[in-house]
């Protein structure tokens, strides 16, 4: 009998939808894709039962958080921990963040093959207190130190302290040519647009992309044997192609671009080297399709690419409507589908953000991650969402 229930529409109205209820298999592998680094920028489960004001130290349920990890390695898929998918600087402090990355470290030394890298930033450092640049590398600093302890390698991230006293490129240059100077194996460096964090405007102490570029470009140069990849989360696919383009040789890309994945980690063939053919992932949206990002890339590392395009291609939608602006609060759809997927047995999330998004967001959502095959268990789905409606008054 076919799945129907009665769905918000953005004019107010409700209208009845059927689940298509196609759901992907997805088959568990240990191993990476042959053809491509892929992690997922992974999100953190609170702890619903926890007397915590919102505006307090985050309540985390650390073992679904770990198992959630566990689940992603289960499909071949890396981690990106304490990133901004896990709220990191958004309700996770750094004290908070380094109990997450210390787990997580600690989960995967039980998953062989099991890839962890893990965001390094200056989020102890209240960006208002900053003196100047010697109080950004000293925050950098503490972190990696603590980070490097645990065993983990480092996304070096972007610094709200550091886009609020920087006086223009050459102290970017200065400070990173210091940090990755320390670094004890390759990094990845993160751009991140302001559409993900507004205090991140004028980055590399340029106005636009383009003009950026030739600061980042200098920084990499100059240090290319401290640095695995960059990972850029512009949703400009254009100005990520162009960047891939530049890199030297051994130097990754990594697409942050939630709007346009499917087609830049597919590639286009163009470059001197696969580096600037195609982009390889570091990806919250993975975090929310994890079974079609698993099924795609294990298509194509077996040369199938009409299967790669198949399986991620109509993810696209569903990714493109998460990330909608406020980009910010796309971690809110992403725990939305952790939800209705099972993974977690309640949809509230650290600082009371599950309010971010309005009812016919989530069931916009709701529809799109049925079209494309990413609701796994169509019946349990429909009763979660069923019961999300309940709480807005919707029998």
């Amino acid at each position: 009998m076919p799945l129907t229930l009665s769905l918000p529409t953005y004019d107010g109205a409700l209208e009845p939808y059927t689940l298509r209820a196609q759901p992907l298999q997805p088959e568990h592998s240990p191993s990476q894709p042959a053809c491509r680094v892929a992690y997922a920028a992974a999100h953190v489960v609170s702890d619903p039962l926890a007397a915590t004001d919102p505006r307090e130290r985050a309540a985390v349920d650390w073992d679904r958080t770990v198992a959630y990890r566990e689940y992603l390695w289960s499909l071949g898929l890396g981690v990106a921990e304490a990133m901004d998918t896990a709220q990191r600087g958004m309700g996770m402090d750094w004290p908070q963040s380094l109990e997450l990355i210390r787990r997580t470290v600690a989960a995967s030394r039980r998953h062989p093959g099991a890839r962890v890298a893990s965001g390094c930033g200056t989020d102890q450092l209240d960006p208002h207190a900053a003196r100047g640049t010697a109080d950004v590398v000293a925050a950098y600093e503490a972190q990696m130190e603590a980070i490097e302890a645990a065993g983990s390698p480092l996304v070096i991230m972007a610094s709200r302290a550091l886009a609020r006293v920087a006086r223009g490129p050459e102290d970017y240059l200065a400070v990173y040519d210091r940090i990755l100077s320390q670094a004890r194996q390759p990094v990845i460096l993160h751009w991140l647009g302001e559409m993900f964090d507004p205090a991140l405007a004028g980055y590399w102490g340029a106005s636009t992309p383009r003009a950026a570029m030739d600061t980042v470009l200098e920084i990499i140069r100059g240090r290319a044997d401290r640095i695995d990849g960059i990972k850029i989360s512009l949703l400009d696919k254009v100005a990520e192609i162009s960047l891939r383009r530049r890199l030297p040789e051994g130097v990754r890309m990594y697409t942050g671009d939630d709007f346009n994945y499917a087609e830049l980690i597919a590639g286009d063939g163009q470059g001197d080297h696969p580096g600037q053919q195609h982009s390889d992932a570091l990806l919250g949206i993975f975090d929310a399709i994890a079974p079609a990002a698993s099924l795609a890339l294990g298509a194509l590392s077996r040369g199938d690419r009409a299967a790669f395009d198949r399986i991620l291609a109509p993810t696209v939608p569903l990714s493109r409507h998460l990330f909608h602006a406020p980009t910010r609060y796309y971690k809110t759809g992403v725990v939305f589908m952790a939800w209705l997927n099972g993974h977690q047995s309640h949809f509230t999330m650290v600082g009371g953000e599950q309010a971010s998004r309005s009812l016919p967001h989530l069931a916009r959502i709701f529809r799109l991650a049925d079209a494309c095959g990413c609701l796994a268990h169509p019946e349990r789905a429909v009763r979660r969402m069923r019961q999300w409606l309940a709480v807005h008054g919707i029998d």
